[in-house]
Order: structure tokens, then C-alpha cells, then sequence
């Protein structure tokens, strides 16, 4: 998404890319995101939890960006809105341009704050380990 919005975000409406099939495309992967860490746990009450924890307050804070971009951008935010799914992606809608420049700079930044997302997994496998080797009690179990 950095590539299409970085740089941009609230100073032009973006409609193509991930744009073109959902308005919001970072919060639908932040969501599946989410499900998938409850499900590196191992336990689907976890996944379901945290997925619907995270959709809610995504939803709220999308809902909120569409009531400011309809300000800023009034008609064009309203005909995009009226064809492209606030959340869901609706792959079928897909499309781009042929004007591939993007800030390097807003893309590295990018890149790096998702390596947050990759620590998860050692974190998750200590754990897991600290567990069975008996040296973290374990406290209760969600499933």
C-alpha cells in the first residue's frame, strides 16, 4: 500500500491498485493478520477473538476516514465510495496505471515497521519452548 498512498495520504483520493478492490486494503490485511497470530497459538478462540477485536476497531477508524475524506474530497470520494467496498476486497474491481513512481523513502519505512510483525514468530516459538521445557508456567489455556 505504501507504494500506491505513500507520500499522498490526505492530499490526493488514490483509486487504483489495492485502492481500486477495497478503501481500505491495510486494514483488511490487518485484520487477516490478526486471526493468522491467534492462529500461530494454536487455538481458534484466540484467532476468532483477536480477529474480531481488531476488525471492530479498524471498522470504527475506517468509518471515520470516510466521513473526512467525503469532506476533502466530496463528489470523487462519493462515486469511489459507491463502487468500491469499504473492507471486503472485491478482487474483480482491480485496476491500476501505468505511472510506477512511488517514494523509496515512504517504502522502506514501510518495510522496516513490518519486521515488527516478523519478530512475532521467534516470540511465539520461545514461548512455546519456555513451555515445554517447563521453565514458563503455564497460566490457563483458551481452547
Amino acid at each position: 500500500m505504501a507504494a500506491y498512498i505513500g507520500g499522498r495520504k490526505n492530499a490526493e483520493l488514490v483509486t487504483v491498485g489495492p485502492y481500486s478492490i477495497t478503501r481500505n486494503p491495510l486494514y483488511f490485511f490487518s485484520t487477516i493478520g490478526a486471526i493468522g497470530i491467534g492462529l500461530m497459538f494454536g487455538s481458534l478462540v484466540l484467532a476468532a477473538t483477536s480477529g474480531a477485536f481488531i476488525y471492530s476497531i479498524l471498522m470504527m477508524t475506517a468509518l471515520k476516514e470516510a466521513a473526512f475524506l467525503r469532506t476533502a474530497f466530496g463528489q470523487d470520494y462519493d462515486e469511489y465510495a459507491s463502487r468500491t467496498p469499504l473492507l471486503w476486497p472485491n478482487p474483480s474491481r482491480y485496476r491500476d496505471h501505468s505511472n510506477g513512481n512511488f517514494s523509496q523513502r515512504t517504502l522502506k519505512r514501510t518495510f522496516l515497521d513490518g519486521l515488527y510483525f516478523l519478530a512475532i514468530f521467534p516470540a511465539v516459538e520461545l514461548v512455546e519452548y519456555l513451555h515445554d521445557a517447563a521453565i514458563l508456567p503455564i497460566l490457563w489455556r483458551l481452547y
